[in-house]
């Protein structure tokens, strides 16, 4: 049964962009499957599924593997200790954080993988991330501020 559940979540997250554990588990009963809230919260951590976003701003689970998922397990947990506010002007994103994480941060975004962005440069409490437009940094924006509140 668990078997038939794990690939049934592996088609889920792959059609449709599933951003609590709670859709997950109202897709999963539609399809069938009796879980609660736990049973999910399992089989996401045994399948090591992770939470990336979508280029509508939101969030969704994805399957990523080995080093890549521990390295933007990682990147997200870096993210939401050290950043301490964030602001956009044009196309640059200046993320201010905790003295000496700069870097740190500036790891994790390059780690995070956003198209959008050009680059990133750090010092020791402030991080430019230049972003090729404006409507990108205003997006970008908003799902480095969906990370930070991500419980």
């Amino acid at each position: 049964m668990k078997v038939a559940r794990h690939a049934k979540i592996l088609e889920l997250i792959d059609n449709y962009d599933i951003e609590t554990q709670d859709e997950l588990a109202k897709k999963l009963q539609e399809a069938g499957f009796t879980v609660t809230q736990a049973t999910v919260s399992r089989d996401i951590r045994e399948m090591r599924l992770t939470k990336i976003a979508t280029t509508k701003g939101k969030q969704k689970y994805a399957v990523t593997s080995g080093i890549n998922s521990e390295l933007a397990e990682r990147s997200v947990r870096v993210f939401k200790e050290a950043v301490t506010k964030m602001d956009y002007a044009q196309n640059t994103i200046v993320i201010k954080t905790l003295a000496g994480m700069a870097n740190a941060v500036g790891a994790a975004l390059d780690n995070m993988q956003e198209n959008d962005i050009i680059g990133t440069l750090a010092g020791d409490d402030t991080v430019f991330c230049l972003v090729k437009t404006q409507q990108q940094a205003a997006a970008i924006m908003e799902r480095l501020y969906r990370i930070i509140h991500i419980s």
